[in-house]
């Protein structure tokens, strides 16, 4: 299908902008935005690559069918070619993808079949081996693999590397890039070894992965561990991955990774994804150590909006352990939305129960407090609201007042976490209270969420 006029022909030629409200030191720090592309990431260039290759080897034929196993990123990019050229899409994505991707995904029409995130290769729920396995099964398919597709990394060499060194006006001495499949960082080693073989190449590894320690020792010392930043960071060196001209390679945790991508969102109104903080992590870490100027390039490599539930939201943040409040050293801290600082959610006692119905959705709560003024009058759940409405949708309009549940358990701040075993015994939720009024709510999964983040 001819490229000229449809969206495919917009992929690549992104901008590239300065990073000038962050400390950089003596450098000047600038960002590729592959968030630009049209799915919203730098892998819309290898998911035309990789296809438009396949095609002129002869390795799917018109109407054939995609197999791929994707962090997410890259099924979005071939999902969108697929659409376009008229291929069937499988794809194979670990369970820890946000939930906007598998939407986006499903919208543009690929097949999704979700897999286990925490376990490795030669595993059978592992998912590149399910990939494997399905191209296997289905006859006349083509098992995209980016891992190993040679025309992953050229993509990088015939594109993103030439753009960068021409927007950087040919005065460039690093780059920072993070390894999925290793097709960015390989492609561009390669483009910058022939036309600027002084250009530095950076790794930015999430803490858990193997790939900075390979880059140091050579190879392989470590079991992986478990990191919540999406498409970068491996368990293995992917074959389409060559370490051999990285200079430093540089560790990032999820903390630091989500603070610094919500910092670049706050101080240079660029929304970039988990990735994206990794990558601006690890470059601020290198401009910071330099002690003459440099000029440095990394990458948003896709866009923050498919994120937004996940480290652009503070109780995703809390419950995970990467936002907290300075601590009270009582049971406010097990309280993921607080009243006093406007977090949360509740009714009053003339509000219809189509309202509770529409706030326990927008705020993905299944209880709801109801409040006079600044006391808690009220409970009303799932529970209540089923039982009020099933036989006459009718009492939607009714108000909360004639549900809600008004035998409460109300706790003090400074009660023991142990108190609140006897009250979730009963099935109800804790209600905190001081002098003052209303404080928080604290349900199961609040307690069990808190006794996680102990583990460290």
């Amino acid at each position: 299908m001819p490229r000229d006029g449809s969206i495919i022909n917009t992929i690549g030629d992104t901008p590239l902008v300065e990073l000038k409200n962050l400390d950089t030191g003596v450098c000047r720090l600038f960002v590729k935005l592959e968030n630009q592309n049209p799915t919203g990431s730098i892998k819309d260039r290898i998911g035309l690559s990789m296809v438009e290759a396949a095609e002129r080897d002869g390795k799917i034929e018109p109407g054939g069918t995609l197999i791929e196993a994707t962090a997410g990123n890259t099924g979005l990019g071939l999902a969108l070619v697929a659409a376009q050229k008229g291929y069937r899409l499988i794809l194979v994505i670990p369970d820890k993808m946000a939930q906007e991707k598998i939407l986006h995904l499903r919208s543009l029409g690929a097949e999704v079949r979700i897999t286990r995130s925490d376990v490795g290769k030669g595993h059978p729920e592992y998912y590149q081996d399910i990939a494997a396995h399905l191209n296997r099964e289905l006859p006349g398919s083509f098992y995209v693999d980016q891992f190993a597709n040679p025309a992953n990394p050229l993509a990088h060499e015939a594109t993103t590397g030439p753009e960068i060194w021409a927007q950087m006006d040919h005065m460039l001495d690093a780059v920072v890039v993070g390894v999925g499949s290793g097709g960015t960082l390989t492609g561009l080693s390669r483009y910058f070894a022939r036309v600027a073989p002084h250009v530095e190449m950076l790794l930015a590894d999430p803490q858990g992965s193997v790939l900075a320690d390979v880059v140091r020792t050579g190879k392989i010392q470590k079991e992986a561990g478990s990191w919540l930043i999406e498409g970068i960071g491996e368990d293995f060196v992917p074959p389409n991955c060559d370490l051999s001209r990285v200079r430093t390679a540089y560790e990032i945790s999820d903390a630091e990774s989500f603070a610094t991508a919500r910092e670049v969102l706050r101080r240079e109104g660029i929304l970039g994804g988990s990735s994206t903080g990794t990558l601006v992590a690890a470059a601020l870490r290198y401009c910071r150590e330099q002690r003459a100027p440099k000029r440095v390039v990394t990458f948003v490599c896709d866009s923050g909006n498919k994120y937004l539930t996940k480290m652009y939201n503070d109780y995703w943040m809390f419950e995970q352990g990467l936002l907290e409040p300075p601590p009270q050293g009582n049971l406010v801290d097990l309280i993921v939305r607080r009243y006093r600082e406007g977090g949360a959610v509740t009714l009053g006692t003339g509000d219809s129960l189509l309202q509770a119905y529409r706030r326990m959705k927008l705020f993905d709560v299944s209880q709801v407090p109801v409040m006079e003024g600044d006391r808690v009058v009220g409970i009303i759940d799932e529970s209540d609201l089923l039982l009020h409405v099933h036989a006459d949708p009718a009492r939607f309009g009714d108000p909360v007042r004639t549900a809600m549940v008004t035998s409460l358990e109300t706790i003090a701040p400074d009660a023991p976490v142990s108190a609140l075993l006897p009250i979730f015994q009963r099935d109800h939720v804790a209600i905190v209270a001081d002098n003052a009024g209303f404080v928080g709510l604290i349900t199961k999964i609040d307690l069990i969420n808190y006794l996680r983040k102990q583990l460290g």
